[in-house]
């Protein structure tokens, strides 16, 4: 297996038309997820992906894992809970900005992962085990599964990937600098925005920021840059690598961190230059701002490389 994740996946419900939530009648319903975004995204890039989470006994539980496998994800490992619920999350849209969301998630069947729930023989047959600043902030016995998994990783040489993907929602900025810097410097890949850089380490220049992880335990570090791209270095060089411009975008952002994470550790696997990996990166996350939803605008392989100006398109 290429790539191994987990943390929590919700059922979401999308406002069928702009403004208060209030005064919203119909939703429709898809999947949202940090890890299960990834994840499905590196499927649809050729690479085999395991996730999993816990999820309740019942037709969200359900939904939630059938989304995920019908994208050729292995879900072979989800916990269903017959006592917990499943999370759910509401957004709000307004016309010229990401959506507000309101999360319904506390005490979630996710919530209660435990390092009880790691499969140790599982996580040994992954290459990289791709882990968010998400599932720590949801409880404590979230939080002690995320590092006994580092050390599981590390215990058997597998590469640690880590987005912070802060949720200030989840959990007050001065624990979340805490946990979420502790945890980038334990990672082998560290993804953060230039923005979650400005908070956990209070710096803005991204050679810094780069330089402060590969003095810890980093080989590499990407820096998500939104619109202009991205800065990638590591022990021997850095590049920055153009984002893509995008005139049809949806305003809806959700997905598009996860699919830079996606890109990036597709072309990671590939051995490829630095520059090319940040295309793939760009490329994936760009992609998912073109169509409504968390992960529906993540591209197959040819599609990416059409998008990238790697393929000629056939139109008809």
């Amino acid at each position: 297996m290429d790539v191994l994740t987990f943390g929590e996946s919700m059922v979401v419900f999308s406002p069928n038309n702009n403004g208060p939530i209030r005064h919203v009648h119909t939703f429709t319903k898809s999947l949202g997820g940090a890890e299960s975004n990834v994840a499905t995204a590196i499927a649809k890039l050729n690479h085999s992906v395991g996730w999993f989470s816990k999820v309740s006994d019942d037709e969200f539980g359900r939904f939630v894992i059938n989304a995920i496998k019908a994208e050729g994800v292995d879900t072979s490992r989800v916990v269903v809970d017959k006592n917990r619920n499943t999370g759910i999350l509401f957004k709000e849209r307004y016309q010229r900005s990401n959506p507000n969301v309101y999360y319904y998630r506390k005490d979630s069947a996710a919530s209660s992962l435990s390092p009880e729930d790691l499969d140790e023989g599982y996580i040994k047959q992954t290459k990289i085990l791709h882990l968010t600043g998400i599932t720590p902030a949801l409880s404590e016995s979230c939080r002690k599964t995320v590092y006994r998994a580092i050390e599981i990783a590390k215990e058997n040489n597998i590469l640690v990937s880590f987005d912070p993907n802060i949720r200030l929602k989840l959990w007050p900025v001065e624990e979340a600098k805490k946990v979420l810097v502790d945890i980038a410097c334990r990672a082998d890949i560290v993804m953060p925005g230039l923005d979650e850089a400005e908070i956990l380490l209070g710096l803005t220049d991204k050679d810094e920021v780069a330089d402060y992880f590969l003095s810890k335990e980093a080989k590499i570090v990407a820096i998500k840059l939104g619109a202009e791209g991205c800065y990638i270095k590591d022990r021997k060089e850095g590049v920055k690598v153009h984002g893509y411009n995008v005139s049809d975008l949806i305003q809806d952002t959700a997905g598009a961190g996860d699919g830079f994470a996606a890109g990036f550790l597709a072309g990671y696997l590939e051995k490829l230059p630095l520059n090319e990996i940040g295309q793939y990166a760009n490329g994936v996350g760009a992609m998912a701002t073109l169509v409504q939803g968390d992960m529906e605008g993540y591209p197959y392989f040819d599609q990416l490389m059409e998008f990238i100006g790697k393929k000629q398109g056939i139109e008809r």
